[in-house]
């Protein structure tokens, strides 16, 4: 459920960092104000059929349908007060919600908060899934995973708050400076390797592994973000959900499952064999079909003028059969392309990333703000005062 999350077979689109001037934010929250309030399931052609459980536990609390069906992973209002948050700016705005940087008086700390509409969820019928993502997220804990910091819901909206990484995202980055080099490449591929590992020890399933999906924190260092499509899967257990991205998506996805955490492991090869050679290992595709044609077709040839350490890992990754994808965390440790690597995540984040650092630049322009908040209501901010739901 990212803003920039993929939904079915499709990636979402982000449109970068955005920075709005005072002025135009003052103008954009009068005009919010002008119009917040509408009902949540007004038109009958928008409603989604609720099924008896669900109405069933809306009668049994008391509480509208729709404010009942985001318990309890969303509040109904939020805990943090209104004169404690400042929202700052427009991060991205994507197909299902928009994030936004916003200050944390109290803390003096920024956070990023994803808004996505109720009315989306429920017409997409993501309601579970939606649920699911914030169950992950106050579930994990690691120093390379984006961790949530806390959600809650108003009228119209639902609201996940995580750190901010002002340095953006992965894929930003490489597309910026191209090719990367493979000592940088071994640093990233070694986060993520742990960060992949403790998921599945935890029986979760990513399932958008990209660079999109990737931040860079202030030290340059990673941050799995977007749960939006993740799941508990544990041990044994076998999903056949066709979701991600398609360019990322392992073949046994693509079929239509069964498939487990080893796909995980294949987007993990494609990004890399991307980093390391600065373009993808298959063009992305119309839909799921034809691109697992392409995958199947495809050889993965290497570019020779990599390491053979390097060659070896991609290879490996990128194996079609996922019972004999490299998958677990103790043959990384152990891989010619990681001799001498440590994978201690607490001694690999003392030291920052200069190759990040000298090359980060802010990139604060200016967007539209009736594109930005043609469908945005003043949840955020509402009065701690206000009864709820109103």
């Amino acid at each position: 459920m990212g803003a920039a999350g993929s939904s079915g077979c499709e990636p979402g689109q982000l449109e970068g960092s955005r920075l709005l001037p005072a002025a135009w934010w003052a103008r954009a929250w009068r005009s919010v104000l002008a119009n917040a309030g509408s009902p949540l399931l007004g038109a009958k052609a928008e409603r989604r059929a609720l099924t008896a459980e669900e109405t069933q536990a809306a009668q049994e609390r008391g509480l509208p349908q729709g404010v009942a069906l985001f318990l309890p992973e969303f509040p109904v209002r939020p805990p943090l007060g209104p004169s404690q948050l400042k929202v700052l700016g427009l991060v991205a705005k994507g197909s299902f919600g928009t994030v936004l940087k916003v200050l944390d008086c109290r803390q003096e700390r920024l956070f990023a908060v994803k808004v996505v509409p109720k009315m989306e969820v429920l017409r997409r019928d993501s309601l579970k899934q939606c649920k699911e993502e914030v169950s992950i997220q106050k579930q994990v804990s690691h120093p390379f995973v984006h961790c949530l910091g806390d959600s809650w819901q108003g009228q119209r909206h639902l609201f996940i708050m995580c750190t901010y990484c002002s340095t953006g995202d992965l894929y930003t980055f490489w597309k910026s400076v191209g090719p990367f080099t493979e000592s940088i490449i071994r640093l990233f591929a070694t986060e993520l390797v742990l960060v992949l590992g403790y998921l599945h020890n935890l029986g979760i399933v990513h399932r958008d592994v990209k660079m999109e999906n990737i931040l860079l924190d202030e030290r340059g260092h990673l941050k799995l973000t977007d749960f939006g499509l993740s799941r508990h899967l544990p041990w044994g257990k076998r999903a056949y959900t066709i979701c991600g991205t398609l360019q990322y998506m392992a073949p046994e996805v693509l079929s239509g499952g069964p498939y487990s955490h080893a796909a995980d492991w294949w987007s993990l090869g494609v990004l890399l064999f991307a980093l390391a050679s600065g373009k993808f290992p298959v063009a992305p595709e119309r839909d799921h079909k034809a691109m697992l044609r392409s995958v199947q077709g495809c050889s993965y040839t290497t570019p020779v003028t990599l390491s053979l350490g390097l060659r070896l890992l991609l290879s490996e990754l990128l194996c079609q059969d996922p019972q004999r994808r490299l998958r677990y965390p103790h043959h990384f440790r152990g891989h010619l392309f990681f001799h001498g690597m440590t994978f201690d995540a607490e001694l690999l984040q003392k030291q920052p990333v200069d190759f990040v650092l000298r090359l980060r630049q802010a990139k604060d322009t200016v967007l539209d703000t009736a594109a930005a908040f043609s469908d945005f209501d003043c949840d955020l901010l509402s009065p701690g005062s206000q009864p709820w739901p109103g």
